[in-house]
């Protein structure tokens, strides 16, 4: 199983691999460390969307490196930068959905149009391959087509929806849901939940409804928050994701269509910006094409040679 997650996330890595991470692999052959390596070095990581702040504090250390081993050349470098992203992305992480407990509620969130529902989808495929029962919720009461969406991948998956009527009341709706998953014997259930953004004070208090509710019907829950991610769009994904943080407690991140960008290096920019673990990232449109987070894996498929 792990061999065949590692080679899922380096298979969606083929365009960030043969674009940006692939100028930065370039760099580093058998010359002499000079001011324009880190300068172009620094330019590259910076279109990878590893994100300024990443970026600068890399350069740094591995300056500082460099000059502690004293080493002259570009190839030295290499595996160096290698372990430092690994640390990077290892330094929030923490095993998902910890502990045993009879129910374990799991709250998504994230911009409409970011891959939440299909994420969803896939979460919940992931869940009942394990032997689990799952149990969706259309928390986002606001857009018919959300709740009509989440039934349709329901059906595909075969997991069942709870759902109300385009308009009702999410918190209702989750209430309903959970006593309907003590009843069924669920193992799982997951909360879809609205993906506006028009401003933090209304994403707030839609999400404190749900919250609530899930806080008095179940103990500790909800037990995760995952934010869900378009690898696609980069540092706007991560703007988003600051909002977020701020009006919810989010506890972890899913990097939705990662095979979809040629650049993949904000996960970096969401481990330390954000310090929030990556727990998932979806590698295809199939409902299966979703992987568990390896950060070794994600640093190898960046660079790894093309067979």
């Amino acid at each position: 199983m792990i061999f065949s997650r590692a080679a899922t996330i380096r298979d969606s890595l083929t365009r960030t691999r043969r674009s940006v991470f692939g100028q930065i692999a370039g760099l580093f052959g058998p010359g002499e460390i000079t001011e324009e390596f880190w300068d172009e070095l620094e330019e590259l990581l910076i279109m990878a969307d590893i994100g300024v702040d990443t970026t600068t504090a890399l350069i740094t250390n591995l300056r500082e490196d460099i000059i502690g081993h004293s080493w002259r050349r570009a190839e030295q470098v290499a595996g160096l930068l290698k372990e430092r992203l690994v640390d990077i992305l290892e330094a929030p992480q923490r095993p998902y959905l910890e502990g045993n407990r009879q129910l374990s509620v799991v709250l998504v969130v994230g911009v409409n149009g970011s891959g939440k529902t299909t994420s969803i989808a896939k979460l919940a495929k992931y869940h009942k391959d394990r032997g689990q029962k799952v149990m969706l919720v259309a928390g986002d009461t606001f857009r018919a087509a959300a709740i009509d969406q989440l039934k349709i991948w329901g059906e595909r998956v075969g997991v069942e929806v709870i759902a109300s009527q385009p308009g009702g009341d999410p918190g209702a709706v989750v209430y309903d849901a959970i006593r309907a998953s003590r009843s069924r014997n669920v193992d799982v259930l997951i909360i879809d939940t609205a993906g506006r953004l028009h401003t933090k004070f209304n994403l707030m208090e839609e999400l404190k409804k749900v919250y609530n509710v899930a806080q008095k019907q179940v103990h500790r829950a909800p037990h995760e928050t995952l934010l869900v991610l378009d690898a696609t769009t980069g540092q706007n994904a991560l703007s988003q994701a600051k909002v977020f943080k701020q009006a919810a407690q989010i506890s972890g991140v899913i990097l939705a269509k990662l095979d979809g960008t040629a650049k993949g290096g904000m996960a970096f920019a969401i481990a330390r910006d954000l310090e929030l673990p990556i727990f998932f990232v979806g590698t295809g449109e199939k409902v299966e094409d979703l992987a568990e987070f390896n950060a070794r894996a994600f640093v190898d498929g960046l660079f790894s040679e093309e067979k």
